[in-house]
């Protein structure tokens, strides 16, 4: 049976990105979660190190 052309094509589903690629985001990235006190900061070092012309 052929089709006719002049009939439009049935609506195809397309996938939205998460279909395609999965859901890659965190909800809450690193830095947004609660810090551990006993966790250092990972900038102390940057800032302890920081040349003196960078000012502070």
């Amino acid at each position: 049976m052929a089709t006719d052309p002049r009939e439009p094509e049935p609506e195809k589903k397309r996938p939205n990105l998460d279909e395609i690629f999965g859901d890659v985001l965190p909800e809450i990235t690193r830095d947004e979660q609660l810090r551990n006190p006993e966790t250092p900061n990972p900038d102390d070092w940057y800032l302890s190190n920081r040349p003196p012309h960078h000012g502070g």
